[in-house]
């Protein structure tokens, strides 16, 4: 009997170390441990098959993005050749440009109106979009159509609804007693502006409710069992709940219509043309490079507008934006 105890706790030993090294046995079986990490150990591999697509992703995003701050320090003018370096003077003349001042007056309203009614509407529809009913998915699919159309699209369609002979908003007015007939787009700065990003808004809506509906499927039906158990109304479980859990997907709501608000272009162009009334610094950048042929002042332009883009979009973030760990 004392002979055989060395053996089976030298037996066990030979197991554990065997077990440690992934093996079992004679070391030729390999265990489940084992057997993950020699089948994740793949090597180089992945990262070489990934290569092209990240090369040119990064050769897609930032070759143009060097460019645009590199020649936006230059004079490139088809009708004033050669390109030559000139310093911070293309900044310089669009800071004094009257047409560039108002454009970023309009483009401020703009954001103001875009992003506050984009906002607001995405939240309250995800809200009562949140519990599941007959048709919910319909009503999705359905949301989703305006989000789908271009803005071009969207401009014509809704010329014809402001359309002062025969449109839907003046035909509606007059029968209101308002005065129908009424040329609604273009005397009036602020009515013109609210007007196009009313048309923007339908379209960006439909994203902002899809962005705060997945943070709303992320909040557990037992907070709200719990709240209803302790009184809290419907309108005190949104306050309390729903609304300070949901502030990831209303910073990336924010966020998407900031960009889209900066960036609009289709709509203005198309329901107002080129006034002053409802132009945006976007449509300055293509008066700028494509019917000045400045595009030194077109680059500098663009890279403004994408520095603003930036810190609101930061400044956003830092603001609402809240981690939510349940």
């Amino acid at each position: 009997m004392s002979s055989t105890r060395p053996t089976s706790r030298t037996g066990a030993a030979g197991v554990v170390e065997a077990s440690r090294a992934g093996h079992v046995g004679d070391g030729t079986t390999p265990s489940p441990a084992g057997r993950r990490r020699h089948s994740t150990d793949a090597g180089p591999l992945p990262y070489v098959l990934v290569a092209p697509v990240i090369i040119f992703i990064a050769g897609l995003a930032f070759v143009p993005a060097v460019f645009t701050i590199v020649q936006s320090f230059f004079t490139v003018n088809a009708l004033d050749p050669p390109t030559r370096f000139s310093g911070l003077s293309n900044f310089r003349n669009l800071l004094e440009s009257d047409a560039i001042r108002s454009s970023a007056a309009n483009t401020a309203l703009y954001v103001v109106v875009g992003v506050t009614l984009s906002t607001v509407l995405g939240v309250a529809m995800a809200i009562l979009l949140q519990r599941p009913f007959r048709g919910r998915s319909l009503v999705i699919a359905v949301l989703i159509l305006p989000w789908a159309l271009p803005g071009v699209v969207e401009g014509i369609l809704w010329s014809g609804i402001f359309d002062p002979n025969a449109g839907l908003v003046t035909s509606v007015l007059g029968d209101l007693g308002l005065g129908g007939g009424q040329v609604l787009l273009g005397p009036n700065r602020v009515l013109t502006i609210v007007l196009i990003e009313l048309v923007q808004v339908w379209q960006i809506t439909p994203l902002s409710v899809l962005l705060v509906l997945a943070a709303l499927q992320l909040i557990p039906d037992e907070l709200y069992e719990a709240a209803q158990i302790d009184g809290c109304s419907r309108w005190g479980a949104i306050r309390q709940i729903t609304l300070p859990l949901a502030r990831p997907g209303i910073a990336v709501c924010m966020v998407q219509a900031l960009v889209a608000t900066l960036n609009v272009f289709d709509q203005p162009y198309v329901l107002n043309g080129a006034a002053a009334t409802g132009a945006t610094v976007t449509m300055q950048t293509y008066f700028v490079s494509f019917q000045n042929l400045d595009f030194g002042q077109g680059y500098a332009l663009s890279l403004l507008i994408t520095v603003v883009t930036l810190v609101g979009s930061l400044l956003i973030v830092k603001a609402v934006y809240r981690k939510v760990e349940l």
